[in-house]
């Protein structure tokens, strides 16, 4: 019998938790704290489960023509599913990951490893510090999926964090970033508003009840210098099994309203989610 069985560990920060799933063989749920980070499967790497991964993974397939090799610097790594996706999606491509918690880069490198020569190299440091030292103009994409137990860092949410990003960002690369908010969405517009003191393109990817203001929830935000292709990016998202909506122009600025960017000495982390918004049984 060679029957997975869950692997809990205390880490850096708090407790993980791998969970194997019943109806994939390889297949697993990485959660810290009871929060579900990830979900990766070893033999399907395509596989994205989660709803934001799923649109993070198709603004990646949409940033430059299908199969083009990119280097891509991830902060944040979890069980390092969208770089194993990179990979797999697009071979030859190199990718750095910086992950705080060396504790859980440990943990999944040891129950979950990389396949060979998959060009992802793993780092842990902050992610702030980590863009601050980074090569200028090293990265076509950066993904920003940091969370602090449930909540994004404050100093990864300034505007002094967008510049240290675009700096890093070749001229036609593109910023992507997980975040999760609830009506108003006082954090949400702030960060569309703080990114776009740096970036000329913003576009935003959420759930419709998100945005209506019926339930917490992720967004997904694309920032770059260039024209996105929104067109192929609708297309994508509204196919899902979950659709989403991808709000640009007019529209997102009249979501944006007055929101303010955000400097350093006003910095605060993400909004606390309720209970039960991320939760598992």
């Amino acid at each position: 019998m060679n029957e997975a069985i869950p692997v809990s560990r205390v880490i850096d920060r708090g407790t993980a938790k791998l969970m194997p799933d019943v109806d994939r063989e390889r297949a697993w749920l990485l959660t810290v704290d009871g929060a579900p980070q990830s979900y990766v499967d070893l033999d399907e790497p395509t596989h994205l489960e989660f709803e934001y991964a799923r649109r993070l993974g198709h603004a990646l397939d949409t940033v430059a023509e299908p199969g083009r090799p990119l280097d891509v610097l991830h902060l944040g790594g979890g069980a390092l599913t969208l770089p194993r996706y990179v990979a797999a999606t697009r071979p030859g491509s190199r990718q750095d990951v910086v992950e705080y918690d060396r504790g859980l880069l440990d943990l999944v490198v040891e129950q979950l490893p990389l396949p060979v020569d998959t060009g992802i190299a793993l780092h842990g440091a902050d992610a702030r510090k980590w863009l601050e030292g980074a090569p200028a103009g090293s990265a076509d994409v950066v993904v920003a999926d940091v969370f602090g137990g449930s909540r994004v860092p404050a100093h990864l949410t300034t505007a002094g964090y967008a510049r240290a990003a675009a700096r890093v960002l070749r001229a036609d690369g593109v910023y992507l970033a997980n975040l999760a908010d609830a009506a108003p969405f006082a954090f949400l517009r702030s960060q569309l508003a703080t990114l776009g003191t740096v970036f000329e393109e913003l576009v935003l990817i959420a759930e419709p009840g998100v945005l209506r203001g019926r339930r917490f929830g992720n967004a997904v935000l694309l920032a770059s210098h260039r024209p996105l292709d929104v067109a192929a990016l609708a297309r994508r998202t509204a196919g899902d099994t979950f659709p989403a909506r991808v709000e640009h122009g007019a529209a997102l600025r009249a979501f944006i309203g007055g929101a303010a960017p955000v400097g350093e000495e006003d910095a605060v982390p993400s909004p606390e989610p309720p209970d039960g918004a991320f939760g598992i049984g």
